[in-house]
């Protein structure tokens, strides 16, 4: 096998699979929106279910090892097309050719990437590793994770850092997403135009949910 095809089918799968746990992630972000009494209590529940469950401790695993891969693979490939291009031409037609998204996926990718350390610092480091402040438990005898996000969410600077990432968040799932098809065989050009709008309504659902939603929890 081509070892750049290889690279971009590795990049395209774990994509796909990362996009599936951003829909699930997204869903059960909106459990933040009900009024406290009843969030709290089914939010901690659901967080408590996916530490607990075997099952879905094997798919964090998969998650873990997809974001890392696809992160690696991506820096690979974004190394080479540099390597191929060492220098810049005098006149530059680039943008005929390909989106600016297309072109800076790699700045993009590292934004995201910077994001993902800082929400592991936050969250799952403190959560799941026990780092940091300890999580208190709560009524039903489950970790607080509603009141941990709650009080991220009561810091402006968060709130702004999470909403403004969700805007490289779009651009990156809305261009990776179209990619991914390509790359995993979709060529049939009705198809890439169905597909392409999918992808681009997904990227807005996620962009504007990931966004908007510290924002409601912040003035909650």
């Amino acid at each position: 096998m081509n070892p750049l095809f290889f690279r971009k089918t590795i990049i395209a799968a774990t994509g796909l699979f990362l996009c599936v746990f951003l829909i699930v992630h997204l869903s059960a972000n909106c459990i933040l929106l009900l009024p406290e009494d009843i969030a709290r209590d089914l939010y901690n529940s659901y967080s408590t279910t996916l530490r607990e469950s075997p099952l879905i401790k094997i798919i964090a695993y998969v998650l873990y090892v997809s974001i890392i891969l696809h992160a690696f693979y991506a820096l690979l490939i974004t190394l080479r097309n540099r390597k191929a291009k060492p220098q810049k031409y005098v006149v530059n037609h680039s943008n005929e050719n390909s989106t600016w998204t297309s072109q800076n996926m790699g700045l993009i990718g590292t934004l995201i990437l910077l994001f993902i350390i800082v929400h592991l610092a936050n969250f799952w480091a403190r959560i799941k590793l026990g780092m940091g402040e300890d999580v208190r438990l709560d009524h039903m005898g489950n970790k607080d994770v509603y009141e941990v996000t709650y009080s991220l969410f009561q810091n402006i600077y968060f709130v702004i850092f999470y909403t403004l990432i969700s805007i490289p968040l779009a651009l990156h799932l809305h261009h990776g997403l179209k990619s991914a098809f390509k790359t995993l065989g979709f060529y049939h050009k009705k198809s890439l135009k169905i597909l392409a709008k999918i992808s681009l309504i997904y990227a807005i659902i996620m962009g504007v949910g990931f966004g908007i939603i510290p924002f409601i929890v912040y003035f909650k």
